[in-house]
């Protein structure tokens, strides 16, 4: 895992489904549950859905409290 991972489910929102426009980061518990059991999409977003839910899984996902925060500020 790299710190642009954990960067990207912050930043990046889910482009379909149920919860489409929610940011990863967001994505409820249930939710990236049901994809550990029925399989992750293919690509990036599967190997971002997976990460978020090791994340979410473990109770660590206070770890992207301070990556909300960068990502919101203005770069220059």
């Amino acid at each position: 895992m790299k710190q642009e991972d954990l960067i990207q489910l912050v930043t990046l929102k889910m482009p379909y489904g149920k919860y489409q426009g929610r940011l990863i980061a967001d994505l409820p518990g249930h939710y990236l549950h049901w994809f550990a059991r029925e399989g992750f999409p293919p690509g990036e977003l599967g190997r971002l859905l997976h990460l978020m839910r090791e994340i979410d899984h473990n109770g660590l996902s206070a770890l992207l409290t301070p990556l909300r925060a960068e990502a919101g500020k203005p770069h220059d």
